[in-house]
């Protein structure tokens, strides 16, 4: 059971805050400036942006096709890209971190944003303090995704002394989650639409919104403890 457990390691970006189709498209933009006027890569912003789309289509990772077959450097693209998020437009959830403060869960997240912009964003959405000293982006394990494989999981858990069996990891991202639970971590989906990736094994529960999940375990860890 959920309520079991010691620790929720929430995603960042799509989870603790939503992502408009308005802001997904600026992001895809965003990578698209970045491969062409910063990376060099020689291709008109608009046909980047179309691939973008596309890449996160296919391989859940919008810059992963020009890593492939056009020599980016993954590096590079995750620096440029970072450079230019737009994180300003970003619009938190009302009283989230109340909500948060109810669980009797120690909390982290782990991001794909750097290290620098989670920061930034936690500080738009009101939740820097409470995520102090206990907030990861990838680039902090050296890699800059988390769909690859389980060894960043691992190396997580590691850098903050968890058991991965003590712990919920929370992402809207359903890729993301197959290491986790690979590893022994308890996987919560958060999906807007519908529930895509309801035929997952790896995905123990899924809600709508970090709403349905906050409405649903905030009393049953309140009956619990």
């Amino acid at each position: 059971m959920l309520s079991d457990k010691k620790v929720i390691i929430w995603d960042l970006d799509n989870t603790l805050y939503f992502e408009t189709e308005e802001f997904k498209d600026m992001l895809d933009e965003a990578t698209a400036v970045a491969l062409v006027e910063d990376l060099g890569l020689k291709m008109d912003i608009e046909t980047a942006k179309n691939m973008v789309k596309e890449s996160y289509k296919k391989y859940r990772n919008g810059g992963e096709v020009f890593i492939m077959e056009y020599g980016i450097d993954p590096k590079e693209l995750f620096d440029a890209y970072h450079e230019r998020k737009p994180v300003d437009v970003i619009v938190p959830y009302e009283n989230l971190l109340e909500r948060l403060e109810k669980l009797p869960f120690e909390q982290y997240i782990f991001t794909t944003s750097s290290h620098n912009v989670a920061e930034k964003i936690l500080k738009k959405i009101g939740l820097y303090e409470f995520f102090k000293g206990r907030f990861y982006s990838v680039e902090d394990f050296g890699v800059y995704k988390k769909n690859e494989s389980s060894d960043v999981y691992k190396m997580f858990c590691k850098e903050i002394g968890k058991d991965p069996k003590e712990c919920i990891f929370v992402d809207d991202s359903y890729s993301n989650l197959e290491f986790a639970k690979e590893i022994g971590m308890t996987t919560v989906r958060i999906y807007y639409k519908e529930n895509s990736a309801g035929d997952k094994t790896y995905i123990d529960e899924a809600y709508k919104g970090i709403d349905g999940f906050l409405d649903k375990i905030i009393p049953m860890v309140s009956a619990s403890h």
